[in-house]
């Protein structure tokens, strides 16, 4: 049975792609873009291993519908045979109805890989197979402009098929608008979600901080 290292799951997403979507981040990156959010997702954690099957079973149980499925990280083409077994499954379940979604839905990949190495890679090309639309290429905090989708404006979105096309080609990401960002909590830790602009994570620190509330420690520094 394929393992996948996750580091979390949630769903509603609504600021990584089209829609309202479910988030699954993996664990483990060895890219380590120096900026990185998500400094967290870095090590390579075996505690952190699931099922692939349940990770779908995760998905399918989902109130829809679903708009579609981000997967980020971490870094996801480092578990090569893992993240092409869940995105085929991802697939069937959004292609057949049993996510309780009616509607097209689509597969977004983050990936700090540059594209021609994603496109080349071996090994890469089972998991490419089920993607309408990759995010590739190295976080460069000094490029962090504001792009939509992208923490910096070297990434390129690559659209795989119509429907990537549709939602994340040239025309679709010039009416994104302004980045937005989630917040949520589960009572202990809070969850930013979304791609933020270079001064957002001080500026949430010190907002929250004069708020009352105590930092034990971030993703961004971990």
């Amino acid at each position: 049975m394929t393992r996948l290292a996750v580091s979390r799951l949630h769903h509603p997403v609504t600021v990584l792609g089209h829609g309202v979507r479910a988030g699954v981040w993996v664990q483990g990156c060895s890219l380590a873009c120096p900026g990185c959010m998500s400094r967290d997702t870095w090590e390579a954690r075996p505690e952190t291993e699931a099922d692939v099957s349940a990770v779908l079973d995760w998905i399918r149980g989902l109130p829809g519908p679903l708009d579609g499925v981000t997967v980020s990280g971490g870094e996801p083409f480092e578990q090569p045979e893992a993240l092409a077994e869940l995105l085929h499954g991802i697939r069937e379940l959004l292609d057949d109805g049993t996510s309780g979604q009616d509607n097209d839905a689509d597969i977004l990949v983050f990936s700090g890989l540059a594209w021609p190495r994603l496109r080349d890679g071996a090994g890469h090309s089972a998991a490419l197979a089920s993607c309408d639309a990759i995010v590739a290429g190295p976080y460069v905090a000094r490029r962090n402009t504001g792009s939509p989708l992208r923490g910096s404006d070297n990434q390129r979105i690559v659209p795989l098929t119509p429907l990537g096309r549709e939602r994340y080609g040239p025309l679709a990401l010039a009416g994104y608008g302004e980045r937005r960002l989630q917040l949520t909590s589960d009572g202990t830790d809070l969850r930013l979600i979304g791609i933020p602009h270079r001064a957002d994570l001080a500026r949430l620190r010190d907002a929250a901080e004069a708020g009352g509330v105590t930092w034990e420690g971030t993703t961004w520094s971990a």
